[in-house]
Formats: structure tokens, sequence, C-alpha cells
């Protein structure tokens, strides 16, 4: 088992890993932070009003009568969290994304745009039709947009946002320069660690991932997934040392028991090799 696989077996069991807590890149981008840019799939307009209505209307022609006649349902009395709920039981988290938008139309305030914002962001990890993606950066980036207008010092909207620029367009440097930005007056914000820390695993700069990481748990101490993702960047380096290193700091401090059992058994199988 990797360290990787052992994440998926922690989020099956434990639920404190990736599910909706880190800024993880779903697309890697090719570039340090001055070099070039792999610009394949990338929206040049982040700020379009680009909808996926072409993809739920080509979804509700697929739907099962019964289903149809469920949806319908919800739809003639506006009940836009089941159909929110709705999406997400049949795995379209993209379209699940369309209707936390139309929620946040209705309520218009920050907390729900800056949800939409995120739900179209952590959709493009999951979407099946890859032509999406661009339209999802541009849907996540237009909430955290209206996120913004609403609270101009939200930070949360102000990272996410820059990582759609980052990931989603074709000018990451904008976004790179954005969350410098933020660092300049929040560095000790742990999100934006995991941003930049997560952007330096995707490029292959490991050693400046590590750094980010040991950031993380400068500022929060009892951030003890940050020691899982070490674990991954020295596996990632052929370090078994600093691996093992870092899965027993955190087997240490879980208090999962599952989690541990699961880490505890790949340490072994580590040490095994040596």
């Amino acid at each position: 088992m990797s360290v990787k696989k052992t994440h998926v077996v922690l989020i099956v069991c434990a639920l404190v890993l990736f599910v909706l807590l880190f800024i993880a890149p779903k697309i890697a981008p090719k570039h340090t932070d001055g070099d070039g840019h792999d610009h394949s799939g990338k929206s040049k307009n982040l700020s379009s009003d680009a909808t996926l209505d072409v993809y739920l209307n080509l979804a509700l022609k697929n739907l099962e009568p019964n289903k149809k006649v469920l949806y319908d349902k919800f739809l003639s009395i506006k009940e836009i969290d089941s159909i929110i709920v709705f999406w997400d039981k049949l795995k379209r988290p993209d379209l699940a994304a369309h209707f936390t938008e139309e929620l946040a139309k209705k309520e218009n305030n920050a907390a729900n745009w800056l949800k939409a914002g995120n739900r179209y962001y952590y959709a493009i990890q999951f979407v099946q039709d890859k032509t999406a993606i661009p339209i999802l950066y541009q849907s996540a980036t237009r909430c955290f947009g209206k996120g913004l207008e609403l609270e101009p010092n939200n930070v949360d909207a102000k990272i996410m946002l820059a990582s759609c620029y980052v990931e989603g367009s074709e000018d990451p440097m904008e976004g790179i320069k954005r969350l410098r930005e933020i660092e300049k007056i929040d560095s000790n914000n742990v999100k934006l660690q995991l941003t930049f820390a997560f952007f330096s695993v995707k490029s292959g700069q490991l050693d400046k991932a590590i750094s980010r990481f040991n950031n993380v748990l400068k500022i929060d101490s009892n951030y003890i997934e940050a020691y899982l993702h070490l674990a991954d960047a020295y596996e990632q380096k052929n370090d078994t040392e600093k691996t093992i290193e870092m899965l027993e700091k955190y087997s240490a401090k879980t208090t999962d028991v599952t989690a541990r059992i699961e880490i505890n058994k790949y340490i072994q199988q580590l040490k095994n090799k040596n």
C-alpha cells in the first residue's frame, strides 16, 4: 500500500482527509514560480458568464423516468436544497454546484457564494466530461468574485480565487501574485500555506512543498494531516527514513484508531523493505 492509498483508506474509514478541507490542485500546473505554464484546457476569460446549462440539459435527457419525475417535483416547488442533494446522489457534483450557485443567487450572502465557488472548484476532480473543466473554473471564479463583492476582506475567497487563476487560466502568475499579496499580510494562514504547498507538489518542487507543510505545523501543531502530506512528499523523494518519521509522528498524534492501524501497517511495510 502506498502513502496515497493510505490516504484513500483514511478518507473512507476516518473521514479526516481530503473532504473539501484542503486546497489540493486537481490539474498539475507545469510551472515553477516564474517559468512557463501548460495552457491546455485553460480559460482565457475567467470572468465570463459561462454556465453548465448544456450539461444540465443533456443529463436531464438521460435521466431515468422515475428520477426525472422526482427532479421535476423538486423544481416545481423550488426545493433547491433537494435538487443539490439529488445531483450529489447521482454523482454529478458539477450539477450540484450549478444549483448551489442558484441558491447563492437567492440568498445573496458571502457564505453561500463562497460555498458555490468551492463546490465548482472541487467538482473539477470528479467531472466525467473534461470539456466542462474550463466552465467550472469560470463558474468558481464568478462565485468567489461575488462573495468578495459582499465581503472584500474574506481571505478564504481571495485564496480560492487566486487558485482558480493558477490552475484554470492562461495567466497563472496572476494567481501566484494574488497569493503572495495575501501572504504579505497573513503569512500565518494555514489554508494559504497549504495552497502553496500543493502547487509546489504538483509542479514537482518537493523541497518547497516540504517547507510549506512544515510552516503549517509551525502555525498549527494540531494540524496533523500535514504529517501525511510530508510523508507523501518524502516518499516521492525516495527518502524512506523521513517518510517513516512523518508517518510515525502522525500515528502518535492521531486519535482515530482505524487511521493509526492503517498507518502502522504501512510503516511496518516500509521498514521490512529496508
